[in-house]
């Protein structure tokens, strides 16, 4: 409700007044409404300022040091009067990259532009929800189209064919062409499998230049078709009337038209605009940051096949000779038979990794879906690794046409040493083969209680050992726990020999069986008891109790475990749990410590 300035002055004159005159402060403010203080607060004003002292004062603060400069206020809204198609995120994003320092937020941009003016009132809508999708690897999949508006000086409006890799949104195809014949399609499609290689998959629309299913009186095998089933590319084609299934190039004609089409001048000759295409196109690829990739350009995730070599074959010529109208004669290069392979994949949400349908299938934990491994892969092996590190090896079971496939569809190439110890070899059968007393090794997680899961049982190798990742190195007569590159214990194995090869994950062992922690023998050190009633020996926090604060303990430093004595009395037994060497023997200084202040043997190690 509005309130009259002057008016709202006079009220609080009345007040003053009425506290001036005697009468108690608690009834005058409890009268009109208010507290005590806000009425001190106005005799206060009253008597050093008079009747202006009792108008609303400003509640702005006197200094704002998070407020953004006049400058970068002024060259937000430059940057959106210079690209009015750019939104709070892009121009958020561009000035990230003009320079080091802090950026505005995307929120502080719209708050600036909506402040200035710059965003237009529009009513906000609700589309049906759509399911996405997306292949997992580039060079997968190429959805094309085609698409008009190409004005020509003569009148003429020219097409475009129009092609993108459906993973990293990478134009492969924009080209200008006075009639979207099937030649020229095929033209286009011949021409950017040279430059980049053969995908494994195109996606189309049910088009005449695409697919002769719907020709009348009877399906016919069109030039398109020809080319890809001569080149092994599995056409996919879309429902009639869905061109939700190929959105991605639908969103590209989109952008093209509004970012480019809708700007230009009709051209001079088709060469003159397939320049200014190429140019457009290549920002596009290379400058343009996509939203759908986090902000990501394009050719940072594109990454092509090796191309091949395609003989211009007029489709007469072909005919009279037997030959394909443009068919790619050469593959791309494959790998000798037995030599093993790397390429890239991207674990999808479920965690399931289908190298070859069929035959082999990985599982990945779903805490890594949506990042890229790299995969080393044999006839024996299949590696996975993170950043270079070994996440798991799996048996192979690939076949030497196998490796021809991931060449096709990966983009696999020739490898580099193996990574990891190899799988187990396995018969035809699916059995290990494993010669007689030799070990195996495999990686087990301690419950905790102590035990791990090997061959169907439970097997207790220590509390010590509880929440770690160990390594299990069995030969069937023994079986040694190994971690952090030292031998944690060794137990009679439980497993038989004839029967290692069968155990989850089982590899072979790599390298000698390293020595134990420490030598044999007790280490004395000495501690004082924290506020905390703890005391920490080789980074670990062994309590004790309140009633312990201040003493001066004696540890006794085992194999396995600390013993902590009090003079002769024994106060507690303590598994250990990890081989750090001990540092420091002795402790200085006596009595009990202070309350909320901690020793420098009780900060936690870092890290590493």
């Amino acid at each position: 409700m509005f309130v009259d300035v002057q008016q709202l002055a006079e009220y609080r004159y009345r007040a003053v007044r009425e506290v001036l005159g005697g009468s108690p402060i608690g009834e005058v403010a409890a009268r009109y409404g208010t507290s005590r203080q806000t009425l001190h607060s106005w005799r206060r004003r009253f008597e050093q300022e008079g009747m202006p002292g009792l108008l609303d004062r400003s509640r702005r603060p006197r200094n704002s040091p998070t407020r953004l400069s006049a400058e970068a206020e002024a060259e937000i809204c430059q940057l959106r009067r210079q690209h009015p198609r750019w939104g709070a995120r892009r121009i958020s994003h561009e000035l990230a990259r003009r320079g080091p320092e802090q950026a505005p937020s995307r929120a502080t941009v719209h708050r600036v532009l909506s402040r200035n003016g710059l965003v237009r009132a529009q009513e906000q809508e609700h589309p049906r929800q759509y399911r996405r999708w997306r292949r997992e690897a580039p060079m997968h999949l190429w959805q094309m189209d085609l698409v008009g508006g190409v004005p020509l000086a003569d009148g003429r409006e020219c097409k475009m064919v129009t092609g993108i890799d459906d993973h990293s949104r990478f134009v492969v195809i924009a080209s200008v062409v006075p009639v979207p014949s099937a030649r020229a399609v095929c033209s286009a499609f011949t021409a950017a499998m040279r430059r980049y290689g053969v995908p494994f998959e195109v996606l189309t629309d049910n088009g005449k230049q695409f697919t002769g299913r719907h020709t009348r009186p009877q399906p016919v095998e069109v030039l398109f078709e020809r080319i890809c089933r001569e080149n092994g590319i599995t056409q996919r084609l879309t429902k009639p009337r869905s061109p939700t299934t190929t959105g991605k190039i639908e969103r590209f004609h989109r952008i093209l038209r509004e970012e480019f089409l809708d700007h230009v001048v009709p051209f001079a000759s088709l060469a003159a605009a397939q320049e200014a295409v190429d140019g457009w196109v290549h920002a596009y690829n290379h400058s343009r940051p996509h939203q759908a990739l986090s902000m990501a350009t394009p050719v940072s995730l594109f990454r092509p096949h090796a191309p091949a070599r395609i003989d211009d074959v007029q489709p007469e010529q072909a005919a009279r000779e037997g030959g394909l109208a443009m068919d790619v004669v050469e593959p791309p290069v494959l790998p000798p038979h037995g030599t093993a392979v790397e390429f890239e994949v991207r674990v999808p949400p479920s965690g399931e990794i289908t190298l070859v349908t069929g035959r082999q299938r990985v599982g990945i934990h779903q805490a890594l879906a949506g990042r890229t491994l790299t995969v080393w892969a044999n006839h024996r092996s299949v590696h996975f690794r993170l950043d270079g590190h070994l996440v798991t090896t799996v048996p192979s079971r690939l076949r030497p046409e196998d490796i021809a496939y991931l060449t096709m569809r990966y983009g696999a190439r020739p490898a580099g040493p193996e990574p990891a110890p190899a799988a187990l070899p396995r018969a035809r059968s699916g059995k290990a083969m494993l010669a007689a007393g030799e070990p195996v090794e495999v990686d087990r997680r301690v419950q905790r209680d102590g035990t791990v899961c090997l061959a169907s049982g439970r097997h207790q190798v220590g509390f010590a050992l509880a929440g770690r990742t160990i390594t299990l190195r069995l030969d069937g007569h023994l079986m040694h726990a190994i971690a952090d590159n030292a031998l944690m214990g060794t137990w009679p194995c439980p497993v038989s020999a004839d029967r290692l090869g069968q155990i989850h994950g089982a590899r072979t062992a790599a390298s000698p069986l390293p020595p134990p922690p420490l030598p044999a023998g007790a280490i004395r050190a000495q501690r004082k008891v924290h506020a905390s009633g703890r005391i920490m020996v080789a980074g670990q926090f062994i309590k004790l109790g309140p009633r312990h604060v201040g003493k001066i303990v004696t540890v006794i430093i085992e194999d396995t475990h600390f013993r902590i004595l009090h003079g002769e009395d024994e106060l507690a037994v303590r598994p250990r749990k990890n081989p750090r060497p001990i540092t420091r023997l002795y402790v200085k200084g006596t009595g009990t410590q202070k309350k909320r202040q901690g020793s420098p043997d009780d900060k936690a190690p870092r890290k590493s």
